[in-house]
């Protein structure tokens, strides 16, 4: 039960492993009933990660014990039923719950100036929360807004969610390879938002991270 002690230890590698796990896992989980069940009860599993994340830092975690209820019963509702308008909701709430776990976490490396081994996990952990909340963001901002995003496969349907969570990620990491275009000012404004975010995130918390690091072993 080695594994389990080490998971227990780096709350923060268990979310960032299952995180990417999940894109491995998702583009093979099709429209059919039973991939829509297995998308949802997947994020069940980081919803309740996310909780247990903030739960080892020193946010308040009854904040997050009221956002992760609605969010995984909205995904388990969605398991069994076909009704579109859960998906904007489900999104709602997921995208607050990561963006504040994403916070907590934050606050969890800035908090001292000894970096442990689970504070070096939660970099690569509060990078992933931010891409999953930006792109639960654009899952919101495209069913109140149909047609935010067009890509040049199928220009004129909506996206999936593996398609706002790479625009996510290449935006989040500045690499500008997506080719998933915001087309109205709503979406437009929530990209430039997470290209800021991108920036700030490696310019202020991830130098610092490196900085303490060489320090302890020098």
């Amino acid at each position: 039960m080695r594994w389990l002690r080490t998971a227990t230890a780096n709350p923060s590698a268990s979310l960032f492993a299952v995180q990417l796990l999940g894109i491995a896992v998702y583009p093979a989980m099709d429209d059919s009933r039973f991939g829509r069940a297995a998308f949802n009860l997947f994020g069940v599993v980081v919803v309740l990660l996310a909780l247990w994340s903030v739960q080892h830092s020193p946010g308040l975690t009854w904040v997050a014990v009221l956002l992760a209820p609605p969010a995984g019963l909205l995904l388990l509702v969605q398991s069994v039923t076909d009704e579109p308008r859960l998906l904007l909701w489900s999104s709602l709430f997921e995208a607050t719950l990561y963006f504040y776990a994403a916070g907590c976490m934050i606050y969890y490396m800035l908090a001292d100036h000894v970096i442990t081994a689970d504070e070096l996990w939660a970099i690569g952990a509060t990078f992933t929360l931010v891409a999953w909340a930006f792109a639960h963001t654009y899952v919101v901002v495209q069913g109140l807004v149909p047609h935010s995003f067009t890509a040049a496969v199928e220009p004129d349907q909506q996206r999936s969610w593996v398609e706002l969570l790479f625009l996510s990620v290449t935006t989040l990491t500045s690499t500008g390879l997506s080719d998933i275009v915001p087309i109205t000012p709503a979406a437009r404004a929530v990209v430039m938002f997470e290209q800021i975010a991108g920036l700030g995130y490696v310019g202020m918390l991830v130098s610092r991270m490196v900085g303490l690091t060489i320090r302890e072993r020098g």
